[in-house]
């Protein structure tokens, strides 16, 4: 029942994801993000995507994760989680310079709060791998572009964070997904049951915040 419930929540992710990358695009319509998904995988991945396709990027992500075995899961999950978590830091640091909302505030600062304490863990646990991945780094923010150009850009930057951390949630818990049903670590495991509860809790108060803006 937990796997079923895990990979659920993954499922809902996903079409949130898709939701939220065509709300920030401006697509009205699915066949984009299909030919996205269908070409997203790292060896021949359209280099169009990355810096600002977050589904071409979800999708090689989903391939690399998807193509670990028990043995690396868990070294590859914290090298790509790291700079995952930093951007999310990133983007909440810039927010929160301009912020006026109450929300908003308290929002970036949860994350910037637990998403450094858990890049602090993360960093301690790879050093009993053997350090981060070569190069694994360097494709995960090639993955995810700059997610913070949308918010310097927006008129509405509140809005814009929003939009912006749900597609970066839904990554996460993509991530936590594979890690849950490979890693043998106790460790590891309460590390991804953590994050998705955590963010997948969060998308939904996103939603209703987005709900309330329209």
């Amino acid at each position: 029942m937990k796997t079923l419930t895990t990979i659920g929540i993954g499922a809902l992710a996903l079409g949130t994801l898709a939701f939220a990358q065509m709300t920030m695009n401006g697509q009205t319509g699915m066949g984009q993000n299909q030919t996205m998904m269908a070409q997203g995988n790292m060896g021949g991945m359209n280099h169009s995507m990355m810096g600002g396709g977050m589904m071409g990027g979800m999708s090689g992500m989903s391939q690399m994760m998807g193509g670990m075995n028990a043995g690396n899961i868990d070294r590859n999950f914290l090298t790509m989680m790291i700079p995952h978590h930093q951007s999310a830091i990133d983007m909440s640091q810039l927010v929160l310079k301009t912020t006026k909302d109450p929300q908003v505030k308290t929002w970036a600062t949860n994350i910037i709060r637990d998403q450094q304490r858990e890049i602090t863990q993360m960093q301690g646990l790879l050093k009993g791998y053997g350090g981060p991945v070569q190069g694994m780094s360097g494709q995960m923010n090639q993955m995810m572009g700059d997610m913070t150009g949308p918010i310097n850009k927006a008129a509405n930057k509140d809005v814009a964070f929003v939009q912006g951390m749900l597609p970066h949630h839904g990554m996460a818990i993509m991530m936590a997904d594979h890690l849950l049903m490979q890693s043998k670590n106790p460790v590891m495991q309460k590390l991804g049951r953590d994050i998705i509860t955590a963010q997948a809790g969060e998308m939904y108060e996103f939603q209703q915040y987005l709900n309330k803006t329209k």
